[in-house]
């Protein structure tokens, strides 16, 4: 706080050159952990920054938990979890957290509310297997869906359902596995 010119202070309570803070000069980002440019960076197996992620699993356990339809080999809690990736893909694309609907999309495009056709439950079975255990698997998963998918409504996607593979990456040579 500044001290006023007119106020009698004693020299012990002046403020001492010591503490006065210089200027800082010109920044660079010459650190290990600095970006270099603007933005956040892109890229294979980096996912999609959004505000609070976690929520949509949340979400996912208690609004479709009982909702979720698997078969033999699949579990609830792996689709739950590759799910909630795609939601939150999705909630980034609109810069908010993930809603019901972004988990009513990923569940539908996925097949896992029903009416899925056989070659997408096997195509499925193999890519959302430990998806509640591991992040590359989850972040897989959420590269699979284009993000032309991710703007489309949950209606849409069920209504496209029979030709699912327009809707996904379903080549696996084009969904990383890595990180690079």
């Amino acid at each position: 706080m500044t001290q006023p010119s007119f106020v009698p202070i004693e020299e012990s309570d002046q403020v001492r050159g010591a503490y006065r803070l210089e200027t800082p000069g010109h920044w660079r980002p010459v650190r290990p952990g600095d970006l270099h440019q603007a933005g956040q960076p892109k890229g294979r197996s980096l996912g999609v920054p959004a505000p609070d992620n976690g929520y949509g699993l949340l979400l996912a356990e208690r609004l479709f938990a009982d909702k979720v339809q698997v078969v033999e080999g699949e579990t609830v809690h792996d689709a739950l979890h590759g799910a909630a990736a795609v939601a939150g893909a999705r909630a980034a694309l609109f810069g908010r957290a993930p809603v019901a609907k972004d988990l009513e999309l990923a569940l539908t495009l996925f097949g896992y509310l029903g009416g899925a056709p056989a070659d997408l439950v096997a195509w499925r079975k193999a890519l959302f297997q430990a998806a509640a255990h591991e992040y590359l698997v989850r972040r897989r998963i959420a590269e699979a869906v284009p993000e032309s998918t991710l703007r489309l409504t949950p209606a849409q996607v069920g209504q496209q359902l029979a030709k699912w593979r327009s809707l996904v990456v379903a080549d696996w040579a084009a969904v990383p596995t890595d990180v690079d």
